[in-house]
């Protein structure tokens, strides 16, 4: 009982969305990864990853789909379950799926979900001016939000393809605004997918909460990447921001651990991954 006050002076607490504001204020960089069972957990969490989350990738990675589309959320809360058990200090975050959030409504009723059923802290939705009105519902009910600008892999069959999103001025300074809004709205986190490196960097310095990348450049927090991307488990090409981590580590806990290093380092991304 009370787990997290018996954990909060231990060597190794659990990170918290407190924990997290404050890496960004130290200019600690935020080491973050997907995962999807609690074996990949066990090791995410002995090589100190600082959030963990449970995205719809799995519909990729996992199921084999082309698209994230088919998920659904009992999908994301089997998945869910299973990365809880084995995490104990990574921050865990759950991906509200394909259309799961129509409704302020069902987006509160999919995040309860998510959250007492799978044991997220944190939900993440994919993001724009139409979804401003949910993030401020479910922060007004004290849900943690994370929102999702750039790419949105949801909307792939809407916008052509998984393209680099924000390379015209337009676009880039609506992007702008709209993680402003987003946060004004009460997410906590806003993650950025390919997009420009300098629009990466524009946006979270636009920003107070914390701002996570997957393919925006090395002036984010804090990056992200599928787990068995950097582990070379996924066959295929792959995106211009994926690293292989594999290569020369010998075990994927070393290779956990190199990719955590090199983020905490800003090693990584290098130019080579930026757009």
């Amino acid at each position: 009982m009370y787990t997290h006050l018996q954990l909060r002076d231990s060597a190794r607490p659990p990170v918290t969305l407190s924990t997290l504001h404050k890496m960004r204020e130290d200019g600690e960089p935020i080491a973050c990864l997907t995962c999807y069972d609690a074996s990949f957990a066990a090791l995410l969490d002995e090589a100190d990853v600082d959030v963990v989350l449970v995205g719809d990738s799995l519909g990729m990675v996992i199921q084999g789909h082309d698209t994230t589309v088919p998920v659904t959320v009992d999908n994301v809360i089997y998945h869910c379950k299973a990365v809880s058990r084995g995490l104990h200090r990574p921050f865990l975050v759950a991906d509200l799926p394909f259309m799961s959030y129509p409704s302020r409504e069902q987006a509160l009723t999919n995040s309860v979900r998510l959250m007492q059923e799978g044991g997220a802290r944190m939900i993440k939705l994919e993001s724009g001016a139409e979804q401003i009105r949910i993030v401020e519902f479910l922060a007004s009910h004290d849900i943690a939000v994370c929102a999702h600008l750039g790419l949105k892999p949801q909307s792939v069959h809407k916008t052509g393809g998984f393209r680099v999103q924000g390379r015209e001025q337009d676009a880039a300074t609506k992007m702008i605004q709209n993680a402003r809004d987003l946060q004004a709205a009460g997410a906590d986190i806003v993650l950025l997918e390919c997009i420009p490196a300098e629009l990466g960097k524009a946006i979270t310095q636009a920003l107070e909460v914390p701002v996570i990348g997957i393919g925006a450049g090395g002036d984010t927090n804090g990056q992200i990447l599928v787990l068995y991307d950097i582990l070379d488990i996924t066959t295929g090409r792959k995106p211009r921001f994926v690293k292989d981590f594999m290569a020369g580590a010998g075990t994927p806990l070393a290779a956990i651990k190199a990719y955590v290093k090199d983020v905490k380092a800003r090693g990584y991304p290098a130019a080579e991954h930026n757009f």
